[in-house]
């Protein structure tokens, strides 16, 4: 008798069932089948899942889980970034009818406020009947109707109750409260969304399972009389639980708020983990003051990693100190390899520690630009940098879509603001005429007046940007500078960016000199100190590689100076203005001119970004104490 498989016996007793029952029988047979074809599917995809996580995780010693974790979140923002990317992208191909667009979804929101009764919202049709119906503005125009808002009063300056009241960052002049509604913040994530498809298609290795090093210091939040929250205009790293895996710091370290200590624990587990992919801060001062810390502190770091701990010396909640000594174990091999570099020098020191690191994330144009170049010259070197957006309290103005250039391009981003142009021949004038995004120039400079989400509208930001191209209909532009940083004593109005070219210039002819860091006064704010009648410039630098300079050589930056500017130089030759005075001050001054600064402005190290022209006398009195020659 032939033998008969179990598959065959099985269809013979099937067909021996009765019809319901064979149904059923069939049915169950099906599922199995369908079950037993899923099975190997699901492992072999599972297969291919565990090998892309493995080899995106360049050997590090994490569990598959965390691993796993952080390669999901990134798929996830990828797919979202891709989509945030192309809505970008659609906005730029049709700028005016988007910019009215926008502008009129704003008017017809808050015409029913009292500021929209003011000023005839109801009246707009489009954006040449608004222009003409609201003047150009300042934030003095809009000081009492925020006050009102933080007490309570609603329907004042725009429809809703804001969401938190910002504070700027005060490096045009005191810090101030603006209003922030969710849909700016909405902006602000959907640019960075942009970014990121960027970054990742311009860096392919940052798709790797690598962590990233963000230095972040939890700002101190407080609240209005009415309740609404008080605080920078800035995205927590532990906004999102999805978002821990992805940091080198665990999330006890953003509880921290003393800026010295989180800014030392960001360094030590950042240092623990030798296949750090990303170093990240909002701005390049804090990411080099960062550096400067390790370069004074480097043996106790080491210490502490050999031993397994966080520092005992340093003041810290016994709770967060419980939580991060958690996260540490005794690795002698890694401090013994930290310290040998460490011996070596500090000059490209960040690819020395973290041979597998990839890109620095910091914004590095405007007040920035000096550390920026100290970063990519000195501690970084080697190691492509990436600015990625334009921002302020404002809200998103611009993305960098070309993470790969030297250049800090940006491009407008017309769903965020309704965008208007001064020509910078104009910006002397009260009520200046003003052009909209199609009717810019290349190579032209403008000062931006934006009508943003949050209840601004026609304000003058005092920053002069270049239109250097366009990318579709969209002006890209390149930030200048800010009209409040200029120096003018007599007309002659350097701005911040002229002043820095010189200043290079001159230090190229102090031979051995490194700048580290600078900022200027103008002689009419010492008062009687001066020492002189003669108007002129004040300049302290902190410097390395000499410890002092001739008056010679001092007296070059002078003379730099009425090379790179003819109106200088007139005034100069006239007498009107006298020669420039440069001050010495001693290494870390600045450091510490920051954290007074900080103190008692109430902003957050976030968001800072140091004066090039001191306006303030207590700022111009802790300098001078630091003087040393």
């Amino acid at each position: 008798m032939a033998a008969v498989s179990s598959s065959s016996a099985a269809v013979v007793l099937i067909r021996l069932l009765p019809p319901r029952r064979r149904r059923l029988r069939c049915r169950g047979r099906n599922e199995m089948l369908l079950i037993a074809a899923f099975v190997p599917l699901a492992l072999w995809i599972l297969l291919l899942l565990w090998r892309d996580v493995c080899r995106k995780s360049r050997g590090q010693k994490r569990s598959f889980f965390s691993l796993l974790h952080q390669y999901m979140f990134q798929r996830y923002v990828s797919l979202l970034s891709l989509r945030q990317r192309r809505r970008l992208e659609y906005s730029t191909k049709n700028v005016q009818h988007l910019q009215d667009r926008i502008l009129q979804h704003r008017i017809h929101r808050d015409r029913s406020t009292e500021y929209g009764k003011l000023y005839r919202f109801s009246e707009v049709t489009d954006r040449l009947s608004f222009c003409s119906v609201h003047p150009l503005t300042q934030y003095g125009h809009y000081t009492d109707y925020i006050q009102r808002i933080g007490k309570g009063e609603e329907n004042i300056l725009i429809s809703g109750r804001p969401s938190a009241l910002t504070v700027t960052s005060g490096t045009s002049g005191a810090p101030a409260l603006l209003l922030c509604v969710q849909a700016a913040m909405n902006d602000l994530h959907q640019g960075f969304g942009a970014c990121f498809d960027a970054k990742i298609n311009a860096y392919p290795q940052t798709r790797n399972l690598q962590r990233t090093a963000k230095f972040f210091y939890p700002p101190v939040w407080r609240t209005s009389e009415s309740g609404i929250p008080i605080g920078p205009y800035s995205v927590s790293p532990v906004a999102s639980k999805y978002m821990s895996s992805s940091y080198s710091t665990p999330a006890a370290g953003y509880e921290i708020t003393s800026e010295a200590e989180a800014q030392y624990v960001h360094l030590l587990f950042a240092l623990k983990d030798r296949s750090l992919g990303i170093l990240e801060a909002s701005f390049a001062s804090v990411l080099y003051y960062a550096f400067a810390l390790m370069q004074h502190q480097w043996e106790q770091l080491v210490e502490d990693i050999r031993c397994g701990r966080f520092n005992p010396s340093l003041t810290v909640a016994d709770d967060l100190r419980l939580r991060l000594n958690a996260q540490l174990k005794p690795d002698p091999q890694r401090a013994s390899e930290l310290a040998a570099e460490f011996a070596s020098g500090f000059r490209g020191i960040a690819r020395r520690v973290w041979p597998h690191l990839n890109l620095v994330l910091v914004v590095d144009s405007g007040a920035n630009e000096l550390y920026g170049s100290n970063l990519q010259h000195f501690y970084c070197e080697g190691v492509p940098t990436y600015s990625p957006v334009y921002a302020a309290a404002e809200g998103l103005i611009g993305v960098n879509l070309w993470p790969e250039r030297s250049e800090r391009y940006y491009l407008l981003c017309p769903q965020s603001m309704f965008y208007e142009f001064i020509p910078v021949n104009l910006c002397e004038e009260e009520q200046p005429p003003t052009l909209f995004m199609e009717e810019v120039k290349e190579n032209e400079l403008y000062e931006l007046v934006v009508t943003n989400a949050s209840g601004l509208y026609r304000y003058r930001m005092g920053d002069i940007v270049k239109v250097v191209t366009f990318h579709n209909q969209c002006p890209v532009i390149e930030f200048q500078y800010r009209q409040s940083q200029t120096l003018n004593v007599r007309g002659e109005r350097i701005t911040e960016a002229a002043f820095l070219r010189t200043l290079l210039h001159a230090v190229k002819l102090w031979p051995g000199t490194v700048l580290h860091d600078y900022c200027c006064v103008e002689s009419r704010l010492l008062g009687s100190c001066c020492g002189g009648s003669d108007l002129h410039y004040e300049v302290f630098v902190e410097i390395g590689g000499v410890r002092n300079l001739s008056e010679d050589q001092r007296y070059r930056l002078d003379q730099c100076l009425q090379e790179d500017s003819a109106v200088y130089q007139s005034f100069r030759r006239k007498g009107s203005i006298g020669p420039v005075r440069v001050h010495i001050v001693a290494l870390g001054s600045f450091k510490e001119l920051t954290d007074f600064i900080v103190a008692h402005s109430g902003i957050s190290h976030n968001q800072f970004q140091m004066p090039r022209v001191l306006k303030k006398k207590e700022f111009l009195d802790f300098i001078q104490r630091k003087v040393i020659s």
